[in-house]
């Protein structure tokens, strides 16, 4: 005969231990322990970067750069930061200066840019994008398009303090 693990006794002990945890700061939510890796900067990625690029409602049309910027130390969205973004699209190449262009983020840390077409530069379609205020580490991006013909590209931020 088998004697089950569990009896009313360690039912009622476990469920009162795991009713007082929390409380008494035993366990903490996985949203407070959440600490991201900061995105580190890609190489090539300032390439042609041009500093104080205007603040733009959009670079043209049919081609969406988007993305999200969060905080590493608690992954937290961060709202009202400025991204630049910029690549040779079909108006030019990529130090053209309609093809620079900064937006701020939303209050869930999402930002996004229409623009025109973008092309492929030394082989590869490709933006480029960074964070370079104060606050947060500067970072530099460089996502490669997985084929030319592709109407949106997303790049994601994770920052961390200065």
């Amino acid at each position: 005969m088998r004697i089950p693990a569990y009896d009313r006794r360690s039912m009622l002990i476990g469920g009162a231990a795991a009713t007082l945890a929390y409380p008494l700061g035993l366990i903490t939510s996985a949203a407070a322990q959440t600490v991201l890796s900061p995105t580190q900067t890609m190489r090539g990625g300032s390439n042609n970067y041009s500093p104080g690029a205007p603040l733009v409602d959009n670079l043209g049309s049919g081609f969406e750069m988007s993305g999200n910027v969060r905080r590493a130390d608690d992954g937290a969205p961060l709202a009202n930061v400025r991204i630049q973004i910029w690549a040779a699209t079909k108006r030019g190449g990529e130090r053209e200066p309609s093809n620079h262009g900064s937006v701020l983020t939303a209050a869930d840390g999402s930002f996004r840019l229409e623009m025109e077409q973008i092309v492929p530069n030394f082989g590869q379609p490709h933006a480029h994008l960074a964070y370079d205020d104060d606050a947060f580490q500067t970072v530099f991006l460089r996502p490669v398009m997985p084929s030319a013909s592709d109407t949106s590209l997303r790049a994601d931020f994770i920052l961390e303090r200065a």
